[in-house]
């Protein structure tokens, strides 16, 4: 697998070796030594899949305190995903990564904890898989504004289909309860 560093040096984009051939293709989505030896440790504890249309956005989500570190990919479809640096303190505080996450491309992005996630939906649909380092937590679960001026995301669209709840979601400097960074 190749790792790619971002920006933010904490996310990685992973490319996996994908074999294939004319029946079709094979490719590992997860093996811990070689994941953890790029700093992602586990253990992984819950998967999740959603399926969303196009121009749905989720996001932008984390947990705190009970945060979670995420390693996610698009088993079908094509989606813009994110990750924003929401840790107080952080020298990357407010800063985000977009990465092109497809079934062609079979990239993957880790997204640490501390870090706010979200994506658009950029074909007709998209079958988003989430690997998750802690379980989800309704009441840790905290949104910032998908179009939050200060953090800057250009999400190649305008008018997104939202979630009530994402649609009434605070600015990032209005959110009390952020995780801290820790060197």
């Amino acid at each position: 697998m190749n790792v790619l560093h971002t920006k933010i040096p904490e996310v990685l984009v992973i490319e996996p070796k994908v074999f294939g051939d004319q029946r079709g293709f094979f490719f590992e989505t997860y093996q811990a030594d070689r994941y953890t030896s790029h700093g992602i440790i586990g253990p992984f504890v819950q998967d999740n899949l959603s399926r969303s249309a196009r121009g749905v956005l989720r996001g932008l989500h984390f947990q705190n305190p009970k945060s979670q570190g995420k390693l996610v990919s698009v088993q079908r479809g094509h989606v813009l995903d994110v990750a924003v640096d929401v840790r107080r303190g952080s020298p990357t505080f407010g800063r985000h990564v977009t990465v092109e996450l497809s079934e062609e491309n079979r990239r993957q992005l880790w997204v640490p904890r501390g870090f706010a996630h979200g994506f658009v939906v950029l074909s007709d649909s998209a079958d988003f898989f989430y690997k998750c380092d802690e379980y989800y937590s309704p009441s840790d679960e905290i949104v910032v504004r998908w179009n939050d001026p200060a953090i800057g995301i250009n999400w190649g669209i305008d008018a997104p289909t939202l979630s009530a709840r994402d649609a009434a979601a605070p600015l990032l400097a209005d959110v009390p309860m952020l995780p801290a960074y820790e060197k």
